[in-house]
């Protein structure tokens, strides 16, 4: 991005309070085919997005003098009229708090795009109580990248193989291939009890809702909820972990889940729906045993991104991604002798 007329101070001293003029930004190459509405959030920091949204119905954004709608993709090229806009000033403080550097274990890294492994307990961006994520702190650490942005999500208290896109072509590319089904996603997911060898499908629908408090949960519902989302998960027993009777731990399998569709929660919620929630799980697990597994030191959800497939968006070539359980999954499904 660079400014082509920026808000210039006030000449009279009794204008000085006023706000700066709008400026005119122009579109560079990275941010070609982006959303409006994306491209504002981004280049407006702080400013609520309900906020974004009134400035674009007003009229008071347009693109190259025309009034535009939030949908509309921006080109390089195009000039964007930014109006001047307030924000709090503990926005303004937090927006001028960046987010503390950090790089994250690699798993592969060229022009196009980067693959980290994700620690448990990191959010992948800022919101919901959150002020900061990973991508917040990757932009930190790497100023020189004009483009960095999160291709999909992993929950906070998952682990395992996240995707970052360093160009807007292959953000799109890539994004494109998660809409369409694919790439392969394989987790690695602890249930308590004994998975049946045979139960190898889960096909439940699934409905988002929000609790009293506004927290957001998942339940699985009817064919005939028009709310509820068709959800498709593969099972296959990696391992059986015998019941562990001194520690008070019950047997457990060690799962290789697969999803055919990526929808909220999904694996959580559809463990948990054959009576088999994941370890650790604090939403939709077995609580009384999430106490026990604290005093074992196992203090986070045992699921973990294990394994991605997809085609490189510039070469086209396939793709296959590992990341290993961290040692804190490991060794507790593989105690030392």
């Amino acid at each position: 991005m660079k400014h082509i007329i920026g808000g210039k101070p006030p000449s009279d001293p009794a204008l000085a309070s006023n706000p700066p003029a709008a400026r005119l930004v122009e579109v560079d190459e990275d941010s070609a085919g982006q959303r409006l509405d994306n491209f504002l959030i981004r280049h407006l920091k702080g400013v609520p997005k309900t906020h974004v949204y009134r400035i674009i119905r007003s009229g008071e954004v347009r693109i190259n003098k025309g009034r535009v709608s939030a949908d509309t993709r921006v080109a390089a090229g195009d000039v964007v009229r930014l109006p001047p806009v307030r924000i709090s000033d503990k926005v303004a403080e937090k927006a001028e708090r960046p987010a503390p550097a950090r790089e994250f274990p690699i798993l592969l890294e060229d022009e196009h795009l980067i693959a980290i492994d994700k620690p448990a307990g990191v959010a992948v961006h800022g919101g919901s109580g959150v002020s900061f994520g990973v991508i917040e702190q990757l932009r930190q650490a790497r100023p020189q990248s004009k483009f960095l942005e999160l291709v999909h999500r992993l929950d906070r208290d998952t682990s395992g193989i996240l995707l970052v896109a360093k160009k807007r072509s292959a953000l799109t590319h890539l994004q494109d291939q998660f809409r369409e089904r694919e790439t392969g996603k394989t987790y690695l997911a602890l249930v308590t009890g004994a998975w049946p060898a045979n139960k190898k499908v889960i096909d439940l629908p699934l409905h988002k809702y929000l609790q009293a408090d506004g927290e957001r949960r998942v339940r699985v519902t009817t064919a005939d909820d028009p709310d509820g989302m068709r959800s498709i998960t593969l099972v296959k027993v990696r391992n059986s972990i015998p019941a562990r009777m001194a520690l008070g731990l019950p047997a457990m399998s060690l799962l290789e889940v697969t999803i055919k569709t990526g929808r909220t929660h999904q694996i959580r919620v559809h463990l948990a729906s054959q009576g088999q929630p994941i370890v650790g799980d604090d939403k939709y697990g077995d609580f009384e045993l999430n106490k026990r597994l604290l005093k074992q030191g196992m203090k986070r959800m045992f699921l973990h991104a294990w394994r991605l497939q997809f085609n490189h968006p510039a070469s086209g070539e396939r793709v296959a991604l590992n990341a290993e359980l961290p040692p804190e999954l490991s060794d507790f499904v593989s105690p030392a002798p």
